[in-house]
């Protein structure tokens, strides 16, 4: 049976063990590594993200009748500074399918300006489109409809009155005072010109709004097309007005809103690829608030043969900052809190732009997790960066280790020490197997060693698998270290036979080493035993992995016993007893049907009584309850109104 030792840069070690057909998987709980404080973003749009985005915006073709795919991607490609493959086709596509409404005008007349780079001429006619496009700025039109009609007519170079379109927006926001709804306000009113701070001064009240998860992300209710709405629509009022966006702890927030957005770049939509792909482009091209990026680009494990920690300083998409003066406040050791780097600056790296290193094996930190505090400081003065300081990423040191001190030895379980024992060295087998039984005990000691300190050391996961040479099935124990960090595995078979089913024979004792901050994760196959166990209740029937099982059978539940057919005619006589004797008196006493007059209504109420007794009789019978009120509305409703009718006749003729 294969075993696997895996991890990776976000994810801690594991241990991956079967028996039989279970599967069982130990890890460390440790944190995540890639990890870094909302002081700064860490992460930013890649090369491999652009790629991946030309893709998917490159699936939107050939165009069809969709406008507002097409628009999309179209707009992603402008976004991208990639030319539109097919960009006549895509032309001719808007064009023929271009609707009389302020949403498809907007779409068609966007994807019109998004070809220009393409050196594509596309001209969107309508009949009434400017008329159109002028009802949308009416008020009582929502806001997103207002922000379309306005920009699709500045795409087509058409004027528009802008007190109309201040009190449309006016009237449309109290109409719904929603984020989303100031989100399209703020970039319809972009598009205006003169006094704008009374819409500049609504971003603080609704930025307020945001959520915040993990204490280091923040977004809006409505989601990811929500939040780059506001975000988007926000600043590019702010680059109208000539004013920064001012709210509370705006460098905390900018980063966190940064850390959403560029967290979300593996979306799969359309429309929320270009949403993304927006806003990331806004937060890093406006004059106010530009987020720095802190990556860590190397390997999260640090040892002897990688001793570089290496960063990457760059904004959300990846451009350079310039140069930058980075410096590594403090690296801490995450267990014992001990500092081992303090004002220490990073080196440019020589093949990489951006890219600044740390050698922090030359301080010789001992294994663990280590938490770089980082501030830099560009050379050209810019105040509009945010997150120049408090950055923090996490690291860990790996080492190597040995196993010495191996013995291994079976003692009576009378004894305190074992009377035979072997001593091994890593990696050599056991040359003779050992023989015990169920009076006997088997005994292993070790130490796991740091071969960088030359010291014991206790790894975080250490099992002794015992394996079944015919049957494979296998059996984990977990040995204990002492205050010495020595290793001690004591098997009472008698007592364990339960483990091992009872099941004599050969086993081979193997010892499993791994630990996330260990290079070189063991699996050592130490000696062959053979166990002898007592008679068991049962023997095991296992033969294999792939062996075939018991079928199974499913056992259907017995119907209840129905009562005796005398009780039910019984209980059948004693239910129409009323009847019988309600017509037994009536024939004595004489029936008075005087009254009853052959009326429509008369006849039809008698008739659906009638049928209503005759329906409680079926659903006595064989009849569901929702069957029976089904067709208890189509009898009831005519014998209701038969009903009432009558008795409206026997009330007019008594007055």
């Amino acid at each position: 049976m294969q075993k696997i030792f895996f991890g990776n840069d976000c994810f801690p070690p594991c241990l991956l063990y079967s028996r039989g057909n279970a599967a069982i998987v130990f890890c460390a709980c440790l944190p995540l590594l890639r990890w870094v404080k909302a002081f700064s973003t860490n992460n930013y749009f890649t090369q491999v993200d652009h790629a991946r985005f030309l893709s998917l915006f490159k699936g939107a073709q050939p165009y069809g009748s969709n406008v507002e795919m097409t628009y999309y991607s179209v707009m992603g490609y402008s976004l991208l500074e990639e030319a539109v493959p097919e960009a006549a086709k895509a032309c001719e596509s808007v064009k023929a399918h271009v609707q009389a409404d302020v949403d498809s005008l907007f779409y068609a007349t966007s994807v019109a300006e998004g070809l220009k780079p393409s050196k594509v001429t596309c001209k969107i006619s309508l009949n009434d489109m400017e008329q159109t496009l002028q009802d949308g700025l009416s008020e009582g039109s929502p806001s997103i409809k207002i922000y379309r009609a306005v920009a699709a007519m500045v795409n087509l170079g058409i004027k528009f009155d802008q007190q109309k379109l201040m009190t449309a927006l006016n009237e449309a926001l109290k109409a719904d005072d929603g984020v989303l709804s100031h989100g399209y306000a703020f970039l319809a009113a972009s598009y205006l010109s003169g006094d704008l701070h009374k819409y500049h001064d609504l971003i603080e009240d609704v930025i307020a709004q945001a959520d915040e998860v993990d204490d280091k992300y923040l977004q809006f209710e409505g989601g990811l097309h929500t939040t780059a709405v506001v975000i988007d629509g926000a600043y590019k009022l702010a680059t109208k007005v000539n004013a920064a966006p001012v709210f509370t702890d705006i460098g905390d927030k900018v980063v966190k809103f940064a850390n959403y957005f560029v967290g979300r770049k593996h979306v799969q939509s359309l429309k929320n690829a270009a949403a993304v792909l927006s806003v990331i482009k806004t937060l890093t091209t406006n004059k106010f608030h530009v987020p720095v990026a802190v990556t860590l680009v190397s390997s999260v494990s640090v040892s002897d043969k990688e001793p570089t920690v290496k960063i990457r300083i760059s904004d959300l998409l990846g451009g350079s900052l310039g140069k930058v003066t980075v410096t590594a406040d403090t690296a801490r050791h995450v267990e014992d809190d001990a500092v081992i780097i303090n004002k220490k600056q990073l080196k440019p790296a020589a093949s990489q732009s951006s890219v600044y290193e740390l050698d922090l094996m030359s301080v010789k930190p001992a294994r663990g997790f280590y938490r770089i505090m980082l501030s830099l400081v560009p050379e050209a003065p810019d105040k509009h960066l945010i997150g120049t300081s408090g950055a923090e990423v996490e690291v860990k040191v790996i080492t190597q280790v040995t196993i010495e001190q191996v013995e291994i030895g079976v003692a009576d379980k009378e004894q305190s020490g074992p009377t035979r024992t072997t001593k091994l060295q890593y990696p050599n087998k056991a040359a003779n197997v050992l023989e015990a039984d169920y009076h006997q005990r088997v005994t292993m000691t070790f130490q796991i060693r740091d071969k960088a300190i030359d010291q014991p050391m206790a790894a975080h996961q250490a099992f002794i698998r015992l394996t079944n040479q015919d049957t494979k099935q296998e059996i984990f124990y977990v040995p204990e270290p002492d205050s010495s960090n020595k290793y001690r595995f004591d098997l009472d078979v008698g007592a364990k036979s339960k483990d091992f089913g009872f099941l004599t024979g050969k086993y081979t004792i193997a010892l499993i080493v791994g630990d996330v901050v260990i290079e070189n994760p063991l699996l050592w196959n130490v000696a062959d035993v053979y166990l002898t166990f007592p008679e068991g209740p049962t023997q095991p029937s296992y033969t294999g992995r792939y062996s075939k099982k018991p079928e199974i059978e499913h056992m259907f539940a017995k119907p209840e016993q129905r009562p005796p057919t005398a009780t039910s005619v019984i209980f059948t006589v004693l239910v129409l007893l009323p009847f019988i004797i309600l017509f037994a008196i009536w024939a004595k006493l004489g029936a008075n049907v005087g009254n009853f007059t052959l009326s429509p209504s008369a006849v039809g109420f008698h008739v659906g009584l009638g049928a209503i007794f005759g329906l409680y009789y079926c659903y006595w019978l064989n009849l569901s309850m929702f069957v029976t009120l089904k067709y208890l509305g189509v009898i009831g409703i005519p014998t209701f109104l038969f009903g009432n009718k009558l008795l409206s006749g026997i009330a007019a003729k008594r007055k």
